[in-house]
């Protein structure tokens, strides 16, 4: 049997008990496993800091000294105290833990060195639960790595202490049978330390350089074969996927010159020239068109539209929800009209009668545009000659319902455009929708004035309903947003009930709706239409209001336990005003008792209104693996790589893929043999969480 592919319980220091407790909490059951087990730090033991230097420092520190006396202090809580002294000065070390093993580990005059964090306590300077070891002269300065631990391993004695032996033993054995699926001529032209070196150094780094380098390498190459799979598949798709052929744009030119109602941004302008470019190419278009709240993509959409319907094309909108979808169509189809288009909206609850008209109507080529939810994608929906689908919020909808799109095209696959509000970073989003080429519209309208956003704690809670109470004296209306998590539902449905009774009481002379997903979806149709009408001054709801609903008149949100939401949740909330010249306001209440997590969260808010800036703070803070549609993407699935540090390298990585694949699409040359196998293994490893953007 392969080394690599030896259970871990036969290695030393290691036993059936300690492998299953690995197994369990951390995954790993084979030295294969234990090679990809990579540390997520690393502590520099290069320095030793005399006591006199370290005071007020905020990391932690190695110090070398003479222990000179050991005591154990009973009270509330038994405690072993040690002194440290090095000549410099004296520290105090202290154990609540494994008290009698150190008392006994300790001898007085015996000279240490320890390393932990030094805190000063009454004027003493203290270190809680140092990692402590006999010092030897002929030690050399290390770099030691730092690998993830559970409390379940610290109580069976698997310490960092164990994990370096492991890999002391494990690598040098190893090694020789690591294959690097780096062609030589990459490894030459980057100058890039070979598989088994980098696999040596992140475990038994020699030095910081050396470290630097492997890291590099093993990231490049974790993000080479990612690229390498999307850039495979944009270019097999552009190869085999014939498009139609959409150059004419004479309804584009007329509404130009005698209906645009507002001058385009560099932006829009920028990605309608992008999506002109795919129309007349010959080849299918397929691109995510990605703007923050607010940023004008609906605009885009209907020009992309007049384009199609100019070369005699279909055209059709999917949204996700009915509320939406008939926002999508009184707004386009109030700019058709000016240009005698012929509009229609599919829903659900569309009726019979209705239905078989829109049939009758598309199949005759009579409706220039379909706009709808999912009932657009049921087989009896038969287009003359559908040109161009565009799906707006694409990651509500399933692979199997966009593909059913396709087949709605007569002779060829129409061209999609799918539109997303969720800001993702720009390298992060031509990963994640590798397939699609993607369009941004960075900047916003002119005139736009931006939401004025406040943390308020419960004691400013008349404050807010105050200020409310004139904003709908002055003819506005208003959002109070409730919280509602799968695992609390019932508790929180309750918070949202009692909420909305409280508000009737608060303000007995308004009318308000209350919205929730109980509801029917004719009923909240209801209410979002009274709202829309100006009938409801107020609506209290949940997050069914997050996307899409645009209420012009609505200019302020009050989001109760507002650190409760993610990032993005909560500036998708807020994104539901400020959709007018009036200056709109978000108010986020919490309580007293908030996590740094929950602070930071709520302070990014106020400080900005940039989708893409708050998208940032939010995968730094939960990373990748948290972010919808990442996993599936099987982007958390790097071993060495992350996305939110390595977006230079990934655009490298991009690069150099596009150049492998220029050279040999099918990666069938023998240079690229290892390059092709590896691909395909990781392809298979990661399938379960793949899915067509």
């Amino acid at each position: 049997m392969s080394f690599l592919n030896q259970s871990i319980e036969t290695l030393p220091n290691m036993n059936a008990k300690r492998a299953k407790v690995l197994e369990e909490q951390l995954e790993l059951t084979t030295v294969q496993d234990l090679i990809n087990f990579i540390p997520f730090r690393y502590d520099d033991r290069s320095s030793v800091y005399k006591i006199n230097q370290v005071q007020g420092l905020p990391h932690s520190v190695q110090i070398v000294g003479v222990i000179s006396a050991t005591t154990v202090v009973s009270g509330r809580r038994e405690t072993l105290r040690a002194e440290l002294r090095d000549g410099s000065g004296v520290l105090q070390l202290i154990w609540f833990k494994g008290i009698y093993y150190y008392k006994k580990y300790l001898q007085a005059g015996q000279r240490y060195k320890v390393y932990g964090k030094v805190n000063e306590y009454n004027g003493q300077l203290q270190m809680t639960h140092p990692e402590t070891e006999i010092f030897t002269d002929s030690e050399s300065s290390q770099i030691l790595p730092v690998y993830k631990s559970t409390e379940i391993l610290k109580r069976h004695y698997i310490t960092q202490k164990v994990f370096h032996k492991l890999f002391k033993y494990v690598i040098p054995k190893a090694v020789a049978e690591i294959e690097d699926p780096l062609p030589d001529t990459i490894l030459k032209k980057l100058t890039l330390l070979d598989k088994q070196k980098a696999i040596q150094e992140i475990h038994l780094p020699t030095d910081r350089k050396q470290l630097e380098q492997a890291r590099y390498r093993l990231k490049l190459e974790d993000l080479l074969f990612f690229q390498l799979e999307i850039v495979q598949k944009e270019k097999n798709r552009k190869a085999k996927s014939e498009g139609y052929i959409l150059k004419k744009v004479d309804l584009l030119n007329e509404f130009y010159e005698n209906h645009l109602p507002f001058a385009l941004t560099a932006a829009q302008k920028r990605v309608i020239r992008e999506i002109y470019r795919d129309l007349k190419s010959g080849f299918q278009m397929n691109r995510l068109l990605q703007g923050d709240v607010g940023s004008g993509k609906t605009i885009v959409a209907f020009i992309s539209m007049l384009i199609a319907l100019s070369n005699k094309k279909q055209c059709c909108l999917i949204a996700p929800t009915s509320i939406l979808a008939q926002q999508h169509e009184y707004s386009l189809q109030k700019l058709g009209s000016l240009l005698n288009l012929n509009f229609k909206l599919l829903t659900g609850t569309s009726r019979v009668k209705e239905r078989r008209n829109i049939n009758e109507d598309l199949q005759l080529g009579r409706i220039d545009c379909l706009i709808g939810t999912h009932a657009v994608l049921e087989d009896w929906v038969q287009f003359k000659n559908l040109g161009l689908c565009i799906i707006d919020e694409q990651h509500r909808f399933g692979v199997a319902q966009r593909a059913r799109l396709w087949k709605k095209g007569k002779d060829k696959i129409p061209h999609i455009l799918v539109m997303t509000a969720t800001p993702i970073p720009r390298t992060l989003s031509m990963s994640l929708y590798g397939d699609l080429d993607v369009s941004i519209i960075n900047e916003m309208p002119k005139g736009r004035i931006p939401i004025k956003t406040y943390h308020c704690y419960e004691q400013r809670r008349r404050q807010v309903y105050e200020f409310i109470r004139r904003e709908i004296a002055n003819g506005r209306q208003a959002y109070i947003v409730y919280p509602l998590i799968e695992e609390s539902e019932k508790l929180d449905y309750k918070n949202l009930l009692e909420g909305y009774e409280n508000i009737c009481k608060i303000f007995p002379h308004l009318q308000v709706g209350m919205l929730h997903s109980k509801l029917l979806p004719e009923e909240k149709e209801e209410v979002m239409q009274a709202f829309s009408g100006g009938e409801l001054d107020m609506i209290v709801s949940t997050t069914v209001i997050e996307v899409g609903v645009d209420i012009p008149n609505a200019s302020v949100m009050v989001i109760e336990d507002a650190d409760r939401f993610g990032l993005s949740q909560l500036h998708q909330l807020r994104g539901r005003v400020g959709r007018s010249h009036h200056q709109s306001h978000c108010f986020l209440m919490s309580g007293f008792k908030l996590s740094e997590e929950g602070k930071e969260r709520l302070q990014t808010m106020v400080e900005t209104n940039d989708g893409f800036r708050i998208s940032e703070v939010d995968l730094k803070m939960r990373g990748p693996g948290d972010m919808s549609g990442l996993r599936q993407s099987g982007i958390m699935n790097f071993k060495y790589a992350n996305v939110l540090e390595d977006g230079l390298l990934l655009n490298q990585a991009r690069e150099l893929a596009a150049q492998i694949l220029e050279e040999d699409l099918t990666l069938s040359k023998e240079k690229y043999r290892k390059l092709k196998t590896h691909l395909r293994k990781i392809q298979e490893e990661t399938k379960k969480w793949r899915q067509i953007s």
